[in-house]
C-alpha cells in the first residue's frame, strides 16, 4: 500500500479524532464542540480559496495601495480578518501552489521550482502526494478548481482530476497562462478551443471564463459541501485586459511608456492596463460573494484570498509607480520579504470577527491543517503547517511556528528562514558552496537593509542549523555545487 492509499484509508477512520499528531491536535474539533458552532446544522462549511498570480503585498487597498481600486477585496477585509505576516509557499508559481495544496514547506515539498518538462507544462506532482482536495473528498465534499494549475499537464499523474479535484477548468501549464487570449484551455481532460484567439489577441478573455466556471461550480454544488480553489491568473503578465476595464484607468491620465511585445504581449498604456487587471480580478471576487449571498450560502462559507508570490520584476509592470511591495525588499523570484510576504484575507460571517487583523506568523503550508480542523479530520503527521483556525475564530492560538523555511534553486539558489523577529537569508549558493548568512531584525528593519549578522552570531548559528535540518534532498532537481551544504537526508524516490 503506497502513502496515498494509506493516508486516504486513515482519513476515513480518523474523522473527528482528537489524538495528537506531529503537528495538529484537532483544535478545530475541540472548538466545534466548545462554543463556536462552526457547522450550520449538520452541514460542514464550504471552503473557497482564491489565489491571485504575482500580486504584490501592497497592491490591495486594505494593505495600503493608493492607485489601484480593489473595493470588493477591501470590503472582504472589512468584514473579515487581515493577516500582516503571511507568506507564500515559494517565490514563484508552481512550488508555491504545491505548498498550498500539500501542507509542506520547501524543504519537504515535492515541487520546489518552476521545473518544466516540455510543452509548457511543469513537472507533475507525484502520485503518492496527498493533496487537501483529496482530504475534502474523503468527507463527501465536491471539489473544483478554476484557473491556473501548474502541477502537471494532460495525461500526467499530476493532473488535478488525479489529485482530488472533480472539476478542473483553465490552464494546466503555466506557459499557456502567459496570454489572456489563448487558443485553448482545459476542462478536465477535454481541450476547449477558442476560435479566433491567436497571436496574443482575440475576443475570448481567459480570466472571464475561469471566473464564470467558478460561479457555475458553486451553483451546481449548492446542496452539498464544497471546496473550490480559484487560482486566477491575474495580474500575471502579459499585460492584457478588455477595453471596459482599461477605460476606467485611462481617465487617470498617467504618464505612460509603451511596453513592446516580446515573449509577452506588449501594451501602449502598461500602468493603466496593470491596474485594470487587478480591478477586474477584484470584480470577479465580488461576483463570488454576491452569488454566495444569493444562494444563502454566505454564512456557511469561509473564503480565503491570497497571492502566490510577490510582484513580477519585468514585462511592463511598474512596481515602483504602484509601490507594489510597499517598504519590503525584493520581488518575485527573491526570498527577501517582497518576494514571499503576501496578503491573506479570510472572511466567514458569524465566525470571523469583522475588521480584525492578526500578526500571526503563517504560511501557505498552514492552509492544509486549517482545513482539516475546519472539517473535523486529523492532520497527517508529516505536514509542516499549523492550524490557523483558533486565530480565525478568536480563540487563543496555542500552537505557533518555531520557524518558517524556504529553499529555491533558481535565481542563483537561495535559502531563507523566518525565526521570530529574525530573517536569515543566503543567496548565490550555486556560486559559493558556503555563502555568508544575511540576518535582519524585521521588527526594526522590515525593508531588510541592515545586515546584523556580525552582531548576533548565536542567531546566525541557530538559523544555519535550521537550514541544514529543514532540507530534505529531492532527487529530480539539479544538484548544486553547494549541495553538500544542503543535503542532509536520503533522496526522495520518484517514479
Amino acid at each position: 500500500m503506497d502513502r496515498r492509499q494509506f493516508l486516504k484509508q486513515a482519513m476515513f477512520g480518523l474523522t473527528a479524532a482528537c489524538s495528537v499528531g506531529a503537528v495538529s491536535s484537532c483544535q478545530g474539533v475541540q472548538l466545534q464542540n466548545k462554543t463556536m458552532g462552526i457547522r450550520a446544522g449538520n452541514r460542514k462549511p464550504n471552503v473557497i480559496f482564491i489565489l491571485a498570480d504575482d500580486l504584490g503585498y501592497n497592491e490591495l487597498g486594505s494593505y495600503g495601495q493608493k492607485k489601484i481600486k480593489t473595493p470588493n477585496l477591501d470590503k472582504m477585509a472589512a468584514e473579515g480578518m487581515r493577516f500582516t505576516q503571511h507568506y507564500s509557499g515559494q517565490a514563484v508559481c508552481a512550488p508555491s501552489r504545491c505548498a498550498l495544496m500539500t501542507g509542506k514547506h520547501m524543504g519537504h515539498a515535492y515541487i520546489r521550482d518552476n521545473y518544466e518538462i516540455g510543452g509548457g507544462y511543469q513537472f507533475p506532482i507525484s502520485e503518492e502526494t496527498l493533496t487537501i482536495a483529496e482530504v475534502f473528498k474523503t468527507q463527501g465534499y465536491a471539489t473544483g478548481a478554476s484557473g491556473k494549475w501548474g502541477l502537471g499537464g494532460p495525461d500526467s499523474v499530476g493532473h488535478p482530476n488525479k489529485q482530488g479535484f472533480d472539476l478542473f477548468y483553465g490552464n494546466l501549464g503555466q506557459v499557456q497562462a502567459h496570454w489572456y487570449y489563448p487558443p485553448y484551455m482545459w476542462k478536465n481532460d477535454q481541450k476547449i478551443t477558442f476560435e479566433g484567439n491567436e497571436n496574443y489577441t482575440g475576443k475570448y478573455y481567459s480570466h472571464d471564463f475561469m471566473a464564470a466556471e467558478a460561479l457555475q461550480f458553486i451553483r451546481d454544488n449548492k446542496e452539498k459541501p464544497f471546496f473550490l480553489y480559484v487560482p486566477f491568473i491575474l495580474p500575471h503578465v502579459s499585460l492584457q485586459v478588455p477595453q471596459d476595464s482599461l477605460d476606467e484607468y485611462l481617465k487617470e491620465n498617467w504618464e505612460e511608456t509603451p511596453f513592446p511585445t516580446s515573449h509577452y504581449a506588449g501594451h501602449d498604456q502598461p500602468r493603466a492596463c496593470y491596474a485594470a487587471m487587478i480591478t477586474r480580478m477584484d470584480r470577479s471576487v465580488g461576483e463570488i460573494f454576491d452569488l454566495l449571498k444569493e444562494l444563502d450560502l454566505d454564512d456557511n462559507t469561509i473564503v480565503f484570498f491570497s497571492g502566490d508570490n510577490g510582484t513580477t520584476y519585468c514585462c511592463g509592470v511598474d512596481y515602483d509607480f504602484f509601490e507594489s511591495v510597499g517598504p519590503l525588499r525584493g520581488l518575485k523570484g527573491s526570498l527577501y520579504e517582497g518576494g514571499i510576504r503576501v496578503p491573506l484575507i479570510a472572511r466567514w460571517p458569524g465566525k470571523i470577527k469583522p475588521g480584525t487583523q492578526t500578526d500571526l506568523l503563517s504560511a501557505f503550508w498552514d492552509f492544509f491543517p486549517t482545513c482539516c480542523d475546519l472539517i473535523g479530520v486529523k492532520t497527517p503527521g508529516d505536514i509542516d503547517g499549523i492550524s490557523m483556525l483558533p486565530t480565525l475564530v478568536g480563540e487563543p492560538q496555542k500552537q505557533k511556528h518555531e520557524y518558517l523555511y524556504w529553499e529555491f534553486r533558481s535565481y542563483g539558489a537561495q535559502q531563507a528562514v523566518r525565526l521570530g523577529k529574525w530573517k536569515g537569508y543566503r543567496k548565490d549558493i550555486t556560486k559559493t558552496p558556503n555563502p555568508p548568512l544575511e540576518l535582519y531584525d524585521l521588527d526594526t528593519d522590515i525593508g531588510e537593509q541592515n545586515n546584523v549578522a556580525a552582531s548576533h552570531p548565536d542567531i546566525v548559528a541557530q538559523i544555519e542549523q535550521i537550514m541544514a535540518e529543514a532540507h530534505e534532498y529531492s532527487g529530480y532537481f539539479p544538484i548544486l555545487p553547494g549541495e553538500a551544504n544542503l543535503r542532509t537526508q536520503k533522496p526522495v524516490s520518484i517514479s
